[in-house]
């Protein structure tokens, strides 16, 4: 059985588990104890990766071998035939997975950060405060709920072309999702985390796709 090792609030991790579960395939998810412990990712990667996530397929981990490499993404649609990569796409999700991963990310996770109390325990609090400060800076996280507002402005912003192509087809590439709507929902659903946000009122189309997404499953096992 598969095992997913992660941390439940990543977008990356949300990404693979939404994957997981369309797949239909059984598999394990393991949560790293606290934020500053990674000591489980480096053991199973023989010390090359400290990242999440990570699955391991019996003998096998699977992990990320670059900035921009889908490792794990391409593992499960290889083993499940999930058909997420196909090869007339490879380049346009390869552009669209970095616009996803840069610019949507970059605020959603921020805006998620706000409100971290809500859902990072009281013992981890003080680790993931460290670790996001040693990235960007001592007091960011009061920063980021000081600029909420215009954040909130700047992701409905960068969502809009995700709309504009989800209102002449059901999935970012046509009729079947293919990976960078698994990529998309985790961004989203970390955003999402905290319960405090909601998606932006004016798309609507994303709003349906959310919902699609939400429930979706592989044909090959619905």
């Amino acid at each position: 059985m598969i095992e997913l090792i992660q941390f439940p609030w990543s977008p990356f991790c949300i990404a693979q588990r939404r994957i997981l579960e369309f797949s239909g395939q059984r598999f394990k998810i393991t949560n790293l104890p606290r934020t500053g412990d990674r000591a489980l990712v480096w053991k199973l990667t023989k010390e090359r990766y400290y990242g999440v996530p990570i699955i391991r397929d019996g003998r096998n981990v699977v992990f990320e071998t670059g900035e921009d490499t889908q490792d794990i993404a391409k593992y499960l649609d290889w083993k499940f035939q999930l058909g997420l990569f196909p090869a007339e796409l490879e380049g346009v999700q390869s552009v669209l997975w970095r616009y996803i991963e840069n610019e949507i990310e970059g605020l959603g996770f921020k805006l998620n950060d706000v409100y971290f109390r809500e859902f990072v325990t009281k013992a981890d609090q003080l680790p993931f405060i460290r670790h996001k400060e040693r990235k960007f800076g001592r007091g960011c996280i009061d920063q980021w709920q000081a600029q909420q507002k215009d954040m909130l402005k700047q992701l409905a912003a960068r969502l809009l072309p995700f709309e504009q192509m989800l209102a002449h087809q059901p999935f970012l590439l046509g009729d079947k999702p293919r990976f960078v709507d698994f990529d998309l929902y985790g961004m989203l659903e970390n955003f999402l985390y905290s319960g405090r946000y909601k998606l932006p009122a004016a798309h609507k189309q994303i709003q349906r796709w959310h919902r699609r997404m939400t429930i979706l499953k592989s044909k090959k096992t619905s």
